[in-house]
Order: structure tokens, then C-alpha cells, then sequence
């Protein structure tokens, strides 16, 4: 399938500097392939492929996110979240994007109450692109002001990058070409950022 996305959506997909996959993320909450999942509706899902650097993810949390959530937490869909790294090179130094979406893993996996809440501050907090992107000590203060629980452990992970090369080894779906994607109910949809087309037209 081929995903129409406007041009002013669409951030094109760079190269993965990735060799390996690196450290899996494995969670009660996360999937075999990497998503993090969100509510547990049956009826829909929405999938989502997002960089937390991609300012059209950010515009697109901003339009479309509360009403996503309001149908999560209706429980009329669930969500899948695939944090990724495609704009590594758009930072200075690069990494930023891959670095941001491990901190997401492992904020799922150590304070899963909390990471909706996180992904949302991430992108309140978003750097510009081209800048060096929030260091890992800024990553950890956003997470704590979103209520996270910021163990020891969590933030050894977030500081030593646990989860970045898995982040940086994920693949978009076959035929789409940068963030953010999105699928509703399996099918690639062209992103508009409108609520009512994106989301609530396509549920069941």
C-alpha cells in the first residue's frame, strides 16, 4: 500500500546509521516488532511511526493526540507508538531523535503509567532541528516534571542510551518514506491533521 501524504506532512526518511538492532525493549506493554501500545480496544487501533525532533509529529500531536487519547481512554481504539530515529543526522551532534526514543522505551518499561504523559511533554519541550537537541539530563527533568518515577535504574537507561540502536534499526512500513506515519484499523491513511478526517471518520 502506498500512503498520500501532502507535502507539507511529510519529513523524508534518512538513512539508518544503525548496524544492529541492539538491546529489544520487552514490556508488557510493548510488542514483538517495538510498538508501545496504549489502551486495550479491540473495535480500532491507530498505529503511529514518529520522531520526536519531526515537527510535523509535534503538529500532529498537538491536532490530532487529544482526540486520539479521548478515544483511548473511551476505550473505542487502542494505540500503537513506534519511537523512532529519523532525523538522527538533522542534530548537532546527531542521535538526538534516536536518543529521545529509547528514553520513550525506557520510561515504558520502568513507568508505563506515566509514558503517555512523557511523549506528550517531549513534544511541549521539542528542540528546533539542527540544534543539538535536549541533552540526557534535560530528557530525565522532562520525564520527572511529567510525573515519571525516576528510579536509578531508569536513569542509568536513559543516560546510557539502552534502547537507541533498536530505535535507529526500526523500519517505516513499505511504500511510506518519512514522519509521521500513521495507519488507522491497518490502513495507511494520508495525514491531514484534522482530527475528524484522520481519526474519528475512519473508527467503527
Amino acid at each position: 500500500m502506498v500512503v498520500l501524504i501532502g507535502v507539507t506532512a511529510l519529513v523524508v526518511l534518512m538513512n539508518s546509521t544503525a548496524n544492529s538492532p541492539g538491546a529489544t525493549p520487552a514490556g508488557a506493554h510493548i510488542t514483538s516488532a517495538g510498538a508501545i501500545t496504549f489502551g486495550d480496544s479491540t473495535q480500532n487501533s491507530v498505529t503511529t511511526y514518529v520522531d520526536f525532533l519531526c515537527p510535523y509529529c509535534n503538529q500532529f500531536e498537538q491536532s490530532v493526540g487529544p482526540t486520539i487519547k479521548q478515544k483511548i481512554d473511551e476505550g473505542k481504539t487502542s494505540l500503537e507508538v513506534f519511537p523512532m530515529g529519523v532525523l538522527d543526522t538533522r542534530s548537532n551532534p546527531a542521535g538526538y531523535s534516536s536518543r529521545a526514543a529509547s528514553a520513550m522505551y525506557s520510561i515504558a518499561i520502568h513507568d508505563y503509567a506515566h509514558a503517555y504523559d512523557f511523549l506528550q511533554a517531549m513534544y511541549a519541550n521539542q528542540p528546533e532541528e539542527g540544534s543539538a537537541g535536549l541533552s540526557d539530563q534535560q530528557i530525565i527533568d522532562v520525564a520527572k516534571n511529567a510525573g515519571v518515577n525516576m528510579t536509578s535504574d531508569l536513569e542509568k537507561e536513559i543516560k546510557t542510551h539502552t534502547y537507541q540502536k533498536f530505535a535507529q534499526s526500526t523500519q517505516l512500513p513499505q511504500g511510506t518514506t518519512g514522519t509521521p506515519t500513521v495507519l488507522v484499523n491497518d490502513k495507511l491513511i494520508a495525514v491531514t491533521m484534522d482530527p475528524q478526517t484522520d481519526i474519528i471518520g475512519r473508527l467503527k
